[in-house]
């Protein structure tokens, strides 16, 4: 196994580089400086909050409906989108041992995980990083015409027809047209300058602000340590 004790924030591309060019297990550990623990606590804590939602999503892409027709034969919605249920989790990838088991984010084919330095991303069997530093979130309220199960913690802020006329109300010529919840969800978006650009759902509201202050956080304290040992300490 190799062994390596981290003494800064290491570059993304090359803690990328590294795992690839392994093929075996290798080691990353950290020793937190106390204010580094406290900070890198406040994000597991914000993300064992999202954890609890009732259900989580990642969104693929979505489509913007121009024609009535297509209006009309998906509820009156607006976009269309391509999400499935996603996995959160605490979790190391397979070729890593640590001290430390990170929050982590399927997205898609890639999986995101939150190591108290970086952001360590796996897209199939190759490895990157993005700083902290780097890393951009936004979130928002999302309705959505949910023609599935309803989440339990799920608002439902309003109903529309599976076909609606232009009024709202239901298209008489549809004879099987029945009502659906529109919810509200939370939509949490990651991207960074290298090209990052995913999209997670919740089911439940007001859950996002937490993780993303607590993100910023540790950006912050990357900022301030100038790439030095002011957040860890080797052993």
């Amino acid at each position: 196994m190799a062994l390596i004790g981290i003494a800064a924030f290491l570059p993304g591309m090359l803690i990328g580089n590294w795992l690839d060019s392994y093929r075996r297990v290798s080691v990353l550990y950290y020793d937190l400086e106390q204010d580094a623990e406290a900070a890198y606590g406040r994000l597991v804590a914000a993300f064992d909050t999202l954890t609890r939602c009732a259900a989580s999503w990642h969104v693929a892409a979505g489509g913007k409906i121009e024609d009535l027709t297509t209006w009309k034969r998906n509820a009156g919605a607006t976009m269309l989108v391509d999400k499935k249920s996603t996995t959160l989790q605490a979790s190391l990838p397979t070729v890593v041992r640590s001290n430390v088991t990170p929050p982590s984010i399927h997205v898609g084919r890639q999986i995101l995980y939150f190591m108290p330095d970086m952001i360590l991303v796996k897209d199939g069997n190759q490895y990157g990083a993005v700083g902290y530093g780097d890393l951009r979130t936004q979130f928002a309220p999302s309705n959505f015409i949910e023609t599935g199960k309803v989440p339990s913690d799920a608002e439902i802020v309003s109903y529309t027809w599976a076909h609606p006329n232009k009024n709202g109300g239901p298209d008489k010529r549809f004879r099987d047209n029945r009502q659906i919840p529109v919810c509200r969800y939370e939509a949490l978006r990651f991207s960074s300058p290298s090209g990052l650009n995913e999209l997670v759902e919740f089911s439940k509201t007001n859950v996002s602000q937490p993780f993303c202050q607590a993100l910023l956080a540790l950006a912050q304290m990357h900022r301030n340590a100038g790439g030095q040992s002011g957040l860890l300490k080797a052993r």
